[in-house]
């Protein structure tokens, strides 16, 4: 499982099976019992999420635009 970055004590990383036929770029998100999967392609946006609150997902979708550059290169570095 590729860690992409750490953020405030959440894991931001990709699953090495993304599924087949692959789904669009997303980034998976753990932080202790929450867990989250947020769209970073065509827009970012939160595809679901299982204990964070709404506001912690606001915080999370905001890391997300601000390093989404970062996030789709390592999933192309990654995936090829």
């Amino acid at each position: 499982m590729p860690v992409v970055f750490r953020h405030n004590g959440a894991r931001f990383h990709f699953f090495s099976n993304e599924g087949s036929p692959r789904e669009p770029v997303h980034i998976h998100v753990l932080r202790g019992d929450c867990e989250a999967k947020l769209w970073v392609e065509p827009d970012v946006s939160v595809a679901e999420s299982f204990g964070f609150t709404r506001r912690e997902l606001t915080e999370l979708t905001k890391i997300v635009l601000e390093r989404r550059d970062e996030i789709i290169r390592a999933w192309h570095e990654h995936f090829g």
